[in-house]
């Protein structure tokens, strides 16, 4: 039987387009003053400490077979490497830019959705991601020139988000979106600490240590914690529902979101050629919505 429901998944996509930037604004506020792998830490602790009691209330099977287990913890070891790339590429980047530059993970997704998932990937969803990209460069004007090798984390990011997500789509209809997120933490804590244990020396900027924060800073990284948590367990739900191919080109909608936060906190404010390009990127992910609504009223109901 069918279980796709594209538009509870689009919805649930466009949760995480508005959560997640939120979440990286936080850590990139926070990366002056505490180390990389503490805030890797914290981040993942808090998605064990926050999902790991609701799903055991809900009486959901954390471990249901020995394959899910280890794509689970594949699934965590990607997550981790790709969000202290991220987190690094905060540090050099604006928020914005940094997001735009990982945005050629939604072509990475469209390739293995096609040859790894043998899911359809048809020239409408190519056009809109083509467009969606066109208006990502256009928001920012990414120099790799002024920039320099810092610029070139958020691509290591695309990648390893894209292998996330296509882990994510393989066992997300066998394990409830909640358990894996728990197990997601479970199974990073173990990682992190023997990282905090044997890395080498903290760096420059440092990766490796412990700061006591105070104040508002310690409800900040318990926001950078849950919000996190909050983010990635909307879209494992949403790729639950809806084929990867379906949500890659919504979540160029992450951009504008990115761009709207990186001016509020940062002063990071686009220019009249960006402001055309986070249209065209709305401009994508609302024809995706459409041809999505317009599908699900002709097709056939589920049986």
């Amino acid at each position: 039987m069918n279980t796709d429901r594209p538009l509870l998944g689009i919805a649930l996509m466009l949760g995480f387009c508005a959560v997640i930037p939120m979440a990286d604004a936080l850590a990139k506020v926070l990366g002056d003053t505490f180390p990389l792998l503490q805030l890797i830490l914290v981040r993942f602790g808090a998605q064990a400490g926050l999902l790991l009691p609701i799903a055991l209330a809900m009486r959901v099977s954390l471990f249901p077979s020995a394959r899910v287990v280890r794509l689970a913890g594949m699934r965590a070891l990607l997550q981790v490497f790709g969000m202290g790339l991220m987190f690094t590429a905060l540090r050099y980047l604006p928020l914005a830019d940094a997001v735009a530059i990982a945005f050629v993970m939604p072509f990475i997704m469209l390739i293995l959705g096609k040859y790894a998932l043998g899911e359809e990937v048809g020239p409408r969803r190519l056009a809109a991601c083509a467009v969606g990209f066109i208006g990502t460069l256009m928001v920012v004007q990414p120099s790799f020139a002024e920039i320099g090798a810092p610029a070139l984390l958020p691509l290591g990011v695309a990648l390893i988000f894209a292998l996330f997500m296509l882990v994510t789509r393989t066992i997300a209809k066998e394990v409830d979106p909640v358990a894996l997120q728990a197990v997601s933490g479970l199974m990073a804590l173990p990682f992190l600490l023997l990282l905090f244990i044997f890395a080498p020396g903290p760096g420059q900027p440092p990766m490796i240590g412990w700061v006591m924060p105070a104040g508002a800073e310690l409800w900040l990284l318990v926001a950078v914690g849950v919000l996190g948590a909050i983010g990635h367990l909307l879209m494992t739900w949403s790729l639950r529902f809806a084929p990867s191919a379906t949500l890659a080109p919504m979540q160029y909608l992450e951009i504008p979101v990115a761009t709207l936060i990186g001016w509020m906190i940062f002063q990071d404010l686009p220019d009249g050629l960006a402001a055309v390009g986070i249209l065209l990127t709305i401009a994508s992910g609302l024809y995706i919505v459409l041809r999505e609504r317009a599908m699900a009223r002709i097709a056939p109901p589920a049986v």
